[in-house]
């Protein structure tokens, strides 16, 4: 901070000591102290106008540090002996900033907000002042009616109650939107100078018309001096770059008593008007306190009614952590864009899946509480931020986020995208996974905000995301069918269920293409339920048919962080009435790797009678340690090994080596991608039990796995 503005406002202080030492010196004192004081408020307040930082509340802040430096030199002159009208003038000054002073600082956050969240807030601010309308009323206006004090007088201490009345929801707004958090943050150095203001005037406005000597004695003009101090203090600080975006990115929610502040408001008053109750009952004492009451109470009940609406919204929840789910967090996301609100999204993923509950709580602590979190993945999540000033209300949470996590030992990346006029709710969410993608790329926690550079390859991937939410709804989804035979018969013995997918528009989508884009979304989750669910009830249809065949169930790594799978699972075999032991699921070899906790899953679904295989084994970085502890039946040799076949030791090798090891396992192998007699011959001789491919038959419909039965019944007769 400059060092000579400092030296000035810390030379105050020595100065009022002179003033103490000779008081009659002090009024003059007390005078110039103020004047230089609100003087050098009225200078810093506009250059932090000038940096762009709530500019207009800054400028009327200006104007009331103005209206103080008034209110200092007239007051000077009507003690130094001038007209007694200069006495109203210096009252009407410093009611007047004082007033602007707290609506000033009311107006920063009631314009950086807008729809509900707005709504919601104005409702705040009438319920906390009305309630103060009330103390006013109460300590104030009435006492003053009863002890038949002039008129003058009467007006004077209305018009300070008034404006104190002003800063004490000044102090309220900051409270509510949870700005205070820290004693050497501008705000609560803000907040602390307004409230020494209060009780100066207060001690003023109970004394008159004593009020002006208390207010020149020492003692008062130490309290006033100390609280103008302050005032200029925290525009000072905001310019010397004090309480930065950098320092703001720590802040937390409100406390929670904040939140009950209205309700606060509500007992105040209900207090007050029960006290005025049981001592007279004249209606003119306080019908000022009904009217208030009256108020306040359409007040709170239509900002409760406000978060019940909000609360609709939101219905959908993620019932392991409790917070908003994929499907809430687009409904808000609608919303927002049908009360043409601006607003941003930001999706966070974490680097360690089984850090995601440590997550959900960071960001519960560090964002505002009418902001929208939602846990869209296994280890990503979102936050929906609505507000006028969206885009420094996304740096500002990405930031505290980034913090809160980094104090937590927990490495996330943040994708944020703004929305731009008339941009849909789907692309703006499309475009902050897109930012968090790149995030995702650096060695460290950071975020990325969105550029239109950005929608390349990741632009198509998300348009295929989109497209695959709805696909299975309707009916563009389906499962097909390969046959699994045993190698020394040709019988068929089980078959795999493999998804496909066909468009309306662009035809038949290669898996290769949508399974990565809905692993990366979260869509597998529910379309691969679907998909056990389709292939169990395929099962008890064949058993009811007369054909005895095993299902192979793909389950993909997001499938296994699913706490509730292997529930999921037997339960889908309870209700279509089939046996474990028909079902196989098949887990790739990396994600038994990179996800060993999950293991517990599988060992619950093996102990039931299920069995597991492990696909496209060999292709992974698993150690033959690692393999004997793992839950596994099978053993599928990858198709690039078959393909390798060609009647050599060195085109064999691999996969004579995956055969073996499962002989001593005591594990069944099935091999992929069989296409010629050649490659048949040569996995038996090596001793491999089960197979499929092309030779046998590629992915059918149901019905044809039971012609394809039929046909080799036929033969074997």
């Amino acid at each position: 901070m400059p060092r000579r503005t400092l030296l000035l406002l810390a030379a105050i202080l020595p100065v009022q000591v002179a003033g103490w030492i000779v008081p009659s010196w002090y009024p003059m004192i007390l005078g110039i102290s103020l004047a230089v004081v609100d003087a050098i408020g009225v200078h810093y307040l506009t250059r932090v106008a000038r940096l762009g930082i709530n500019v207009l509340p800054c400028r009327l802040a200006a104007v009331a540090r103005g209206l103080g430096v008034g209110n200092a030199v007239t007051l000077t002159a009507w003690l130094a002996g001038a007209p007694a009208w200069l006495w109203w003038a210096a009252a009407a000054t410093h009611i007047g900033g004082m007033a602007l002073l707290g609506l000033s600082t009311v107006l920063g956050p009631l314009l950086r907000l807008s729809g509900p969240h707005r709504q919601a807030f104005a409702a705040e601010m009438v319920a906390v002042g009305a309630a103060g309308v009330m103390v006013v009323w109460f300590a104030g206006l009435d006492p003053a009616l009863v002890s038949g004090r002039s008129a003058a007088t009467w007006s004077i201490v209305g018009g300070l109650l008034t404006a104190d009345l002003m800063l004490a929801m000044a102090i309220a707004a900051m409270l509510l939107r949870g700005m205070v958090n820290h004693w050497r943050d501008p705000i609560t150095v803000l907040v602390t100078g307004m409230m020494l203001a209060i009780l100066a005037d207060t001690r003023w406005a109970t004394t008159l018309p004593t009020g002006v000597e208390r207010l020149v004695e020492p003692s008062g003009g130490a309290l006033v001096v100390t609280a103008h101090l302050l005032l200029t203090l925290s525009p000072l600080m905001s310019a010397s770059g004090i309480g930065s975006v950098t320092d703001r990115a720590r802040r937390a929610d409100p406390p929670r008593w904040v939140a009950y502040l209205p309700l606060g408001a509500l007992v105040t008053g209900v207090a007050l008007l029960l006290v005025v109750i049981v001592r007279t009952s004249g209606w003119l004492r306080w019908s000022g306190l009904v009217v208030a009451m009256a108020a306040m109470l359409a007040a709170v009940t239509f900002r409760y009614w406000i978060s019940l609406r909000t609360s609709r919204a939101r219905a959908g929840r993620d019932p392991e952590t409790g917070l908003a789910n994929r499907a809430g967090l687009k409904e808000a996301l609608a919303a927002v864009v049908r009360g043409r609100e601006p607003f941003a999204v930001l999706v966070i993923a974490v680097a360690e899946p089984r850090a995601q509950h440590r997550m959900s709580s960071i960001l519960r602590r560090n964002v505002r509480a009418d902001d929208l979190v939602a846990r869209t993945g296994p280890a990503t999540f979102g936050v929906l931020l609505t507000d006028a000033g969206v885009a420094g209300e996304a740096t500002i949470a990405a930031q505290r986020i980034l913090a809160a996590a980094d104090d937590d030992e927990v490495r996330c990346s943040i994708g944020m995208a703004v929305a731009r006029i008339g941009e849909p709710a789907k692309t703006v969410l499309r475009n902050a996974e897109i930012a968090m993608s790149h995030a995702v790329r650096s060695p460290a926690s950071t975020f990325v905000v969105h550029e239109l550079s950005m929608n390349d390859r990741r632009a198509v991937d998300a348009a295929l995301a989109e497209a695959l939410e709805g696909a299975r709804q309707r009916d563009e989804l389906s499962v097909v069918y390969q046959p699994i035979v045993d190698l020394a018969t040709g019988r068929v013995v089980a078959a795999e269920a493999l998804l496909r997918w066909r468009h309306p528009l662009h035809g038949a989508i290669s898996p290769s293409a949508f399974i990565p884009v809905a692993e990366r979304s979260g869509e597998i989750v529910g379309i691969g339920r679907w998909v056990l669910e389709q292939a169990v009830q395929q099962v008890a249809a064949w058993r009811a048919a007369g054909a005895d065949l095993t299902v192979t169930v793909n389950v993909s790594p997001r499938q296994l962080q699913e706490p509730h799978l292997a529930r999921e699972v037997l339960s889908v075999l309870d209700r279509a009435g089939v046996p474990a032991q028909s079902l196989v699921v098949e887990v790739t070899e990396s994600a038994m790797v990179e996800e060993a906790v999950e293991v517990a899953a599988l060992r619950r679904l093996r102990s039931a009678g299920v069995r597991i295989a492990i696909d496209d084994f060999g292709t992974g970085y698993s150690s033959l340690q690692y393999l004997t502890r793992l839950p596994v039946d099978i053993l599928k040799i990858d198709r690039g090994f078959v393909a390798r076949l060609d009647g050599t030791a060195e085109g064999a090798a691999i996969a004579e080596a995956v055969i073996r090891l499962a002989q001593i396992l005591r594990l069944t192998t099935v091999a992929e991608g069989i296409e010629t007699e050649g490659q048949a011959a040569e996995l038996l001789a090596l001793g491999s039990e089960r197979g499929q491919g092309y030779l046998y038959s590629r992915p059918v419909e149901p019905g044809q796995v039971l012609a394809l039965l039929e046909q080799q019944r036929d033969l074997a007769a």
